[in-house]
């Protein structure tokens, strides 16, 4: 089932959480529209995902986040954002061949 999102949830809590690696607003909210591989995160108090996955300039991301209904809309909250680590990169890459 393909959920519609309307849009991307940002605020005062969740912002500098992700933009502290240097990655921005926009990498983040274009990221999603290259089709990142997406998978659950274990995180135990609330429902998040994961994705991982090239930004239009060609840099990797680990990106988690969740999904937020606001108004009956529902919205990408992003939670934490970081370029991936050399390892990663290597790990994604043989993956994805």
């Amino acid at each position: 089932m393909k959920t519609t999102v309307a849009g991307f949830d940002w605020d005062g809590g969740n912002w500098p959480k992700c933009g502290k690696h240097g990655v921005t607003k926009e990498e983040i909210e274009e990221f999603f529209e290259a089709s990142p591989y997406v998978m659950p995160d274990p995180h135990p108090k609330e429902p998040r995902i994961r994705a991982i996955g090239k930004t239009g300039k060609g840099r990797y991301l680990f990106l988690v986040f969740m999904l937020r209904v606001i108004d009956g809309q529902t919205f990408i909250r992003p939670i934490s954002a970081r370029y991936m680590h050399k390892r990663e990169i290597e790990h994604y890459e043989k993956t994805r061949a």
